[in-house]
């Protein structure tokens, strides 16, 4: 019966961190196609309600369930040896870290300087600038990938590592590709002004 509910717990996570990221991912590109303040400003709210109501607590989720699972049915330290789940692992911590540190600082960032436009009724230098960087960019969309290749690693599990090193290689090519596409589909800042 435990194994049960946990595993539950886990695929629960999973469809809100997934709900979440999908939900970020639509109002971020929404975001990038408008230009009127107010309608921007809501677009960055729905993301922050997103990633804070959805996307953190599945995560926490996982990361609880999947913990429990691990040291209770697959030997603790003994997950190392089976490549599937190591790297269903590796990609979680690494999208944990990198989605409470870059992405979700990012996040905030846009959304406080949002809130600074508001007040003065335009767009700041500052937001336009923090709009157009690339990295915080690059890790966002990077998320979706990343999700998918945990997803298949759970469903198909491999023993071996080779779809682990082709999804990752992947997801850094579509997330780089998107980095440079998308601000091109939808420059912002004074570039798109004129």
């Amino acid at each position: 019966m435990t194994y049960n509910l946990l595993k539950f717990i886990h695929i629960l996570g999973a469809i809100l961190m997934g709900a979440g990221l999908v939900a970020v991912w639509l109002a971020d590109m929404r975001s990038r196609q408008l230009r009127e303040l107010s309608t921007f400003a809501e677009a960055v709210r729905t993301i922050a309600v997103c990633y804070d109501g959805l996307v953190v607590p599945g995560s926490l989720l996982l990361l609880v369930s999947g913990a429990w699972m691990i040291a209770q049915y697959y030997g603790g330290l003994a997950f190392l040896q089976v490549p599937w789940l190591a790297g269903m692992v590796a990609l979680f911590l690494a999208e944990f870290i990198e989605g409470n540190t870059v992405t979700r600082l990012y996040f905030l960032r846009l959304r406080r300087l949002t809130r600074q436009s508001l007040q003065v009724g335009h767009f700041t230098v500052e937001l336009e600038h923090e709009r157009g960087k690339l990295v915080p960019s690059f890790t966002h969309f990077l998320n979706l990938p990343a999700l998918t290749l945990i997803i298949a690693l759970g469903a198909l599990k491999p023993d071996t590592w080779s779809l682990w090193w082709a999804g990752v290689i992947a997801a850094l090519a579509i997330s780089s590709l998107l980095t440079y596409w998308i601000p091109r589909l939808y420059p912002w800042g004074a570039q798109a002004a004129s």
